[in-house]
């Protein structure tokens, strides 16, 4: 769907009797001050969670001490915090109402990923074994939750009427923690959802990112001696194998712009025993959710002729799936200027140094006069990823921004990443995505006519008579894919 211009918005909402995006809900100078102080007075505990989260580095469903960390600190500012909602133990939710108004939302994150356990030196000193931070979510948890604290301060002291909701969602690396929350209707309520992410530049654009669906095959065939008995046995590796050729005869021939990735999870565990197990873990993507459904029957016939060449049989789980991002533009206007009111991020030389360090080690070495900046808001241009909050757009208004918070030229899921991640540079930019979540949140709390014209907006991008169907299908919560 094309993106829709404010003059045509303006036009829709007038139309419906709504005001256009407008300044009129746009927050006081000592409103702003007032917000702002109270993330500047809680930096400490803010960087103490971050720092305590990036040193858990727990995988998806495995977040029990960063959730536990962030709801206690959601408790402690007088937060009602429900934990372990839509049947996933390290889940919660937290609200603070002080009567009728706006349901508002703010999305934390806190999962770490497998195989990028790093120090914070600026040469690489790990290369595999233990999770770590390579994308940043452990700034993206802390930053949320004290974000909304300063929101509540600023609701209590002004007598704002309305809720403010912190949604805590694990597994959003590949577990689509945030889709069972929205399958089960907790979004159903919600007026407005705001999130952010760690990245290299300070942007209100709303891009576009890839549906995902992911799953893993697991092939079972008969295991004997490779050497003395090789015609009794039946190779799940060859099963695997088979599969993967056919995946990869079959990129040619898919729509353009699909992506589908695999890692042989299990190949076996001696080479002189014919494997009786493999299993393959596979991703298929692309812009639109039709698309990937179709191109992942085909992977999943390809499988079941990988098993009948083989004599091997087949399984297939499916582990996640989540929608393209639709994106907002009346919201990305009120997160952009906000994000402009707090102005970009200086580094310190100590900061400077280190990052000089790292780029070092990348492919591409950008200014880092760049974090000091905000690249224009505008509507498009591809993410490439995929995430579970695209799931939350298709239900409710949601709009995001991104910090610079790593080295400019990293790349995601890098051990760089990891590095920023853990040190002041990723701080300073949970600072500014704090500061600039809880303004923007505050203003809309007062701005009806915003949250109207968002909603006018956001059904004409759905279209009529859309009904929200989730890519994981009805399965239960992937508590186990990590393991």
């Amino acid at each position: 769907m094309k993106p829709v211009s404010m003059r045509t918005l303006a036009l829709a909402a007038a139309l419906v009797g709504f005001a256009a995006p407008a300044l009129a809900g746009e927050l006081s100078p000592q409103a702003q001050q007032q917000i702002t102080s109270t993330v500047d007075r809680n930096q400490a505990a803010l960087d103490s969670a971050a720092l305590e989260i990036w040193k858990f580095a727990e995988l998806g469903y495995q977040e029990t001490q960063s959730s536990a960390l962030l709801q206690g600190q959601l408790r402690d500012a007088g937060f009602t915090v429900t934990p372990g909602i839509a049947n996933e133990p390290t889940a919660f939710l937290a609200s603070f109402k002080t009567g009728e108004g706006p349901v508002i939302a703010v999305l934390a994150e806190y999962d770490a990923l497998p195989g990028l356990s790093q120090t914070l030196s600026p040469v690489q000193e790990s290369a595999g074994g233990h999770a770590g931070h390579g994308c940043g979510h452990n700034l993206f948890g802390a930053a949320s939750v004290h974000a909304a604290i300063a929101v509540k301060a600023w609701m209590e002291a002004n007598n704002i009427k309305g809720e403010l909701r912190v949604y805590g969602t694990p597994a959003e690396e590949g577990g689509s923690g945030k889709v069972y929350m929205v399958r089960d209707g907790l979004f159903d309520d919600v007026d407005v959802s705001l999130h952010w992410h760690p990245g290299n530049v300070n942007s209100a654009r709303q891009g576009d990112t890839m549906a995902n669906v992911s799953g893993k095959f697991r092939f079972y065939g008969t295991a004997s001696h490779a050497a003395a008995a090789p015609d009794k046995g039946r190779s799940a590796l060859d099963g695997v194998e088979s599969l993967n050729y056919m995946v990869n005869m079959m990129r040619e021939h898919v729509p353009d712009r699909t992506r589908i990735h695999y890692a042989i999870t299990d190949g076996g565990k001696a080479p002189n025993v014919v494997p009786a197990y493999a299993e393959a873990y596979y991703y298929v993507r692309h812009n639109d959710p039709e698309i990937v459904r179709d191109v992942l029957e085909r992977v999943k016939l390809a499988a079941d002729g990988a098993a009948l060449g083989t004599g091997t049989r087949v399984e297939f789980e499916a582990i996640g799936g989540v929608y393209s991002m639709l994106p907002n533009e009346a919201l990305m206007h009120v997160m952009d200027r906000n994000l402009r009111s707090v102005g970009g991020i200086t580094w310190t030389p100590e900061e400077i140094a280190l990052a000089t360090e790292i780029q070092k080690t990348l492919t591409t070495q950008p200014d880092l006069a760049s974090v000091g900046q905000i690249e224009d808001a505008v509507i498009g241009g591809d993410f490439g990823g995929s995430t579970d909050v695209s799931d939350v757009s298709w239900v409710t208004p949601t709009v995001g921004l991104s910090t610079a918070t790593f080295v400019p030229g990293s790349a995601g899921h890098s051990w760089q990443n990891v590095v920023a991640a853990g040190t002041t540079i990723g701080l300073k930019g949970a600072h500014l995505a704090a500061k600039t979540l809880a303004l923007t949140t505050a203003e809309l709390f007062q701005s009806p006519d915003t949250i109207a014209a968002a909603k006018a907006e956001f059904e004409q991008r759905r279209g009529p008579n859309f009904e929200y169907r989730a890519l994981l299908g009805d399965r239960a919560p992937a508590l186990n894919y990590r393991d």
